[in-house]
């Protein structure tokens, strides 16, 4: 039964049923996303009671997830085309709610990292397969787009409110309550597996591209790596130019092999599309913008402000709010004004968000902080929603799987835009350290690197043009008619 065959499931309207898919695939979202911002409080914690060596090594609490999801993600797409993605959705539920148990109960630096990297690794299954089951059991049009707006929304949210969940967890209780929360969610999750639908249909052919696997996997795996490590470790040291020598060349080769492949990983022509190529460059910018400046955000509130971690999860909340506004409301926007007007709107209230951060105070910006990172968290989501929504739409089914991973590739490279913005910071702080104090130094380099943002979400409004421009050509059968094939 699919989503399509509830009789009061039409027009915007998701029907019972569709809520219930819809709450069970958005509950996995939240959980991933929540993953990565309720550890980051946390951190200092961890490292006291299970005694690690020094910053460098707890640093690894949260590399050691995140490096498998960016790694893994495009196997894992295609895989979900040939196993099927219910099949594969669900057993990342259960692995990453044994992950997050088993990282509850570690007792030293070890087997904490061995379960964020297990954490990682089933993050990996479960968000390609959650959008590819998103689009799968929503046809093209208004309620896919609904339902990619929730999503979005959704994602954003579990970020801001493992920030700020995160800090309370750890003040009230320990760190290992925050893992136990994220079992207690996986298991709401497997639950709500019960409600997926169950579609007949041939899978995609049993093929997978192995050496395309293992290229883009070490590629992505070294870049994300190199990209992560390479401001503590310098990034001119051995270490990062190796990491990123390796990526370059790994995925280079990557791209030689899938030419000569007859079942590619990932099928260049696919690739090549103008909604695909196009909105994922247009993810990058808002998803590496956003990360970014979120990151600034919170250096702005503790080293400049002072606040707390726990004021400082506080403090983003507009962002959380605004994000959740836009998802109920990129529905309606991106009918009113397509997808392509959707995602330069999206980016150019991103854009003026961020680059009105360059007026932060030294002193009681809190109202300002709200403003700004509030417009940046409503056009960021409005973007996101309407990036995923272009990148997912006209392709065959067996293609879902593909495009779902790469949908979702753009906010584990994002730390592109950290790393860049970061270098802003650093480079600016710097030249100003020798005539103004560490606060006010410190406040022109975050000064530099929001208006950089800005100026470059706004720069991207361009980039939609690129896809309405191109013709396209008419949707998939499958798409036309919502046909669920994969959802077994």
């Amino acid at each position: 039964m699919t989503v399509d065959s509830i009789p009061h499931a039409r027009s915007g309207a998701l029907g019972h049923r569709g809520w219930l898919v819809l709450i069970t695939l958005c509950g996995a979202t939240f959980m991933t996303g929540l993953d990565y911002s309720v550890v980051t409080v946390a951190l200092p914690e961890i490292g006291r009671d299970l005694g690690f060596a020094s910053a460098g090594s707890l640093q690894w609490v949260a590399t050691a997830c995140l490096l498998p999801t960016a790694g893994l993600l495009p196997l894992f797409g295609r895989v979900s085309d040939i196993v099927g993605r219910r099949r594969l959705f669900t057993l990342g539920v259960v692995l990453f709610g044994g992950s997050s148990l088993a990282a509850a109960l570690a007792t030293g630096p070890a087997p904490l990292i061995a379960a964020r990297a297990g954490q990682g690794a089933s993050a990996a299954m479960i968000t390609p397969t959650a959008i590819a089951l998103m689009t799968a059991a929503f046809p093209e049009g208004p309620r896919r787009t609904r339902a990619l707006g929730v999503n979005g929304a959704v994602l954003s949210l579990g970020f801001v409110l493992g920030t700020l969940g995160g800090g309370v967890i750890t003040s009230g209780l320990n760190w290992r309550w925050t893992m136990l929360l994220l079992a207690a969610i996986s298991v709401l999750v497997l639950l709500g597996t019960t409600t997926l639908p169950r579609g007949a249909g041939t899978r995609a052919p049993a093929r997978l591209d192995v050496p395309g696997a293992v290229l883009a996997s070490v590629g992505l795996f070294a870049l994300v790596y190199g990209i992560s490590t390479g401001a503590d470790a310098g990034w001119a040291s051995l270490p990062t130019l190796g990491s990123l020598s390796a990526a370059l060349l790994s995925l280079s080769a990557f791209f030689l092999a899938e030419r000569l492949h007859p079942a590619p990983l990932i099928p260049l022509g696919l690739l090549n599309r103008p909604t695909v190529k196009w909105s994922g460059l247009v993810g990058l910018v808002t998803l590496g913008m956003c990360g970014g400046t979120t990151v600034l955000l919170s250096l702005y509130m503790q080293d400049v402000l002072g606040y707390s971690a726990l004021a400082t999860g506080t403090g983003f909340l507009a962002e959380g709010i605004a994000a959740l506004i836009a998802g109920v409301l990129a529905a309606r926007l991106i009918a009113a004004l397509g997808t392509a007007r959707a995602m330069s709107l999206g980016l150019a209230v991103q854009g003026l968000g961020t680059g009105a951060m360059v007026f932060l105070p030294v002193k009681g910006g809190l109202p300002l902080v709200l403003a700004t990172s509030g417009a940046m968290g409503f056009g960021h989501v409005l973007t996101v929603v309407s990036f995923i929504a272009t990148m997912t739409s006209g392709l065959q089914d067996e293609e879902q799987g593909t495009a779902g991973g790469l949908s979702q590739l753009p906010q584990f490279l994002g730390g592109i835009g950290t790393a860049a913005l970061a270098a802003i910071v650093t480079a600016r702080a710097g030249a100003l350290s020798s005539t103004m104090d560490p606060a006010h130094a410190t406040l022109g380099g975050l000064h530099a690197a929001t208006l950089a943002a800005g100026l470059l979400c706004l720069a991207a409004t361009a980039l939609p043009l690129l896809i309405r421009t191109t013709p396209l050509g008419p949707p998939s059968e499958a798409s036309r008619t919502g046909t669920n094939l994969a959802s077994r």
